[in-house]
């Protein structure tokens, strides 16, 4: 099941007032009937209780108007034409525009889904909505990528209500069925981030993705245990991050040099000071050495392999490297850097 992005009043509350206005209409006008109930003559001729008052209210109201009650005297008509009949037209409107919204609804749900599956293209896919997940899609946010293009799968109720209410889109299931990922667009994906909290469901994951695509759609995925990652890689993901041998490496680094987390979480955070960055060599770059470049790079990928400036094969720049540098990525820069330009 697909859920997009919660609105701002969901159709059980505007239910739940259409309601209440209906009922609070009704009680009206059962206390006008009532107040003048000596205006009003019933067949029996025994005069009108609460009850008749009641039952009078709801036949008029909804139109039905049996006429074994009726007012005889000038005001109990006088009173029908200027409270009861406009009652009775509000009253229809409140019924008839409930069940207006209520197809209105259900059609504009069907109307963007189906533009949904139109458009969907190039997206990133989050498997599971965690810490892990949330995180993910919050790096992806800050670097600018649009948020139409984020879809999450996530089979726990609670997680999928929170996903909707941050303005994500999710594909209610387990990530670990095909049907699942097929319906989340498996196919014509850009990447797939597999965030979930267990090494072993993150392995069936990344091997029904890789059955589903053929290998051609990029797998990222999270690995509890450093020993498992091996096992995640043979599994068809491209690249693996190992959370908790990666989180003892900056509790180690804390310790014994305390800057240089700051300098670690400054990197990993996009508009704090220092950013890192990809691009792709310049024309009049290649042939450099890349230490005397302006941009400060610290790494080259070449052929899809990261390459250290430390070694041999990067003393100069080739054709088609991409650069991986540090940027500065404070506000006030970005701005004048954009002024300049």
């Amino acid at each position: 099941m697909i859920h997009f992005p919660r609105v701002s009043r969901g159709p059980l509350r505007a239910l739940s007032v259409r309601l209440l206005a209906a009922l609070g209409l009704v009680l009206l006008i059962v206390g006008v009937v009532y107040l003048d109930r000596d205006g009003y003559r019933d067949v029996n001729e025994d005069g009108l209780t609460l009850l008749d008052s009641f039952y009078y209210s709801v036949v008029s109201l909804s139109t039905t108007g049996y006429g074994d009650i009726t007012p005889v005297t000038r005001g109990a008509r006088l009173i029908n034409v200027l409270v009861i009949t406009p009652a009775r037209v509000l009253f229809l409107i409140i019924l008839v525009g409930t069940t207006l919204e209520v197809l209105t609804e259900q059609y504009r749900t069907n109307l963007r889904l189906t533009r949904w599956r139109r458009k969907v293209k190039d997206h990133v896919i989050i498997c599971g909505y965690g810490t892990k997940g949330r995180s993910a899609i919050s790096a992806l946010l800050e670097t600018g990528f649009d948020k139409q293009r984020i879809l999450v799968v996530e089979r726990n109720p609670n997680a999928v209500r929170q996903a909707t209410s941050a303005g994500l889109v999710v594909v209610e299931g387990s990530a670990t069925r095909s049907a699942t990922l097929k319906e989340a667009h498996i196919q014509s994906a850009k990447s797939v981030i597999i965030a979930t909290d267990s090494d072993e469901v993150s392995v069936l994951v990344t091997l029904t993705v890789r059955q589903l695509t053929a290998g051609q759609v990029r797998i990222i995925a999270a690995a509890r245990e450093a020993e498992n990652a091996p096992l995640l890689r043979q599994s068809g993901a491209h690249h693996v991050i190992v959370s908790s041998a990666t989180a003892g490496r900056l509790l180690g680094v804390s310790t014994s040099a305390p800057p240089l987390i700051d300098v670690v979480e400054d990197l990993l955070t996009p508009g704090q000071g220092m950013a890192l960055a990809m691009r792709s060599a310049n024309r009049d770059e290649v042939g450099l050495a890349p230490r005397t470049l302006k941009t400060l790079v610290i790494a080259l990928v070449r052929r899809g392999k990261v390459v250290s400036l430390a070694e041999h094969s990067a003393g100069v720049i080739e054709t088609g490297d991409m650069l991986v540098y540090v940027r500065d990525d404070r506000p006030s820069s970005g701005a004048a850097a954009e002024q300049h330009r």
